[in-house]
């Protein structure tokens, strides 16, 4: 983190060299200076990006809710991290496709071709992302953003600030992602219970009970489909 945010730094104070008054006064130079600052934020965006991808998007609810899949069969390392990773991902693009469209025409590219400054492409395009957060986030995860932070809460929410809304939304996340995590662990419960108190039973308490409960979870979870039922609720839990 220490690194990307020295980077950051060294990319804003070139542009910012680069575009100083007195260079300003030329066209071509001041042309030239102007598409350096836009690379350079550009580029510092980048940087930010992991983070803007786990706390603004449905990427946070997805990975929460296939770890605890995974934590379900008692196999904390399969599926590995790089697989579930990169399932939350293509989830997340499939869910975030339409936002992200709006994102690219009303941000991206109008600051690419040099069509609007910097602010103003920055300002249209937080409106389609805080638009997507404000329709998965609770009136009361805002009031106590809001009552944390001690300020008074806007009159709509079209003036609730962007990072007043992000963490609100992540604390949503969170509690969705606990409910269906919790639902699906339900089964597998039952099933760890059901072999524990047929092995006291039978006098085999030296057995451990993952030893059997392993597979029968793995062949129950097949059988039913599981994980076209997991995709399948996650993405119904988007609306």
């Amino acid at each position: 983190m220490m690194k990307m945010a020295l980077r950051m730094l060294l990319l804003c104070g070139l542009a910012f060299i680069f575009a100083s008054p007195s260079q300003a006064s030329t066209g071509p130079v001041a042309q030239g200076s102007s598409e350096l600052v836009r690379t350079a934020l550009l580029l510092s965006l980048l940087a930010v990006i992991p983070a803007l991808l786990i706390c603004t998007t449905s990427f946070m609810r997805i990975i929460i809710v296939l770890a605890m899949v995974r934590h379900a069969f008692g196999m904390p390392q399969t599926p590995p991290n790089p697989v579930l990773t990169s399932l939350a991902l293509f989830m997340t693009a499939f869910i975030m496709g339409p936002t992200l469209g709006e994102m690219n025409q009303s941000f991206l590219q109008p600051l690419l071709d040099g069509k609007v400054e910097v602010t103003k492409a920055l300002e249209d395009g937080t409106g389609p992302i805080k638009k997507f957060m404000l329709e998965r986030t609770r009136e009361s995860d805002i009031e106590t953003v809001y009552a944390i932070s001690k300020t008074d809460l806007p009159a709509t929410a079209e003036d609730v600030e962007l990072l007043k809304l992000i963490p609100a939304f992540m604390l949503n996340e969170l509690r969705v992602a606990f409910t269906i995590g919790f639902v699906i662990l339900l089964p597998f419960l039952l099933i760890d219970l059901v072999v524990s108190s047929i092995l006291l039973s039978l006098g085999m308490m030296m057995v451990p009970p993952a030893t059997i409960s392993l597979p029968i979870k793995v062949l129950m979870f097949v059988l039913i489909d599981g994980w076209v039922l997991v995709l399948e609720g996650l993405l119904g839990s988007f609306g």
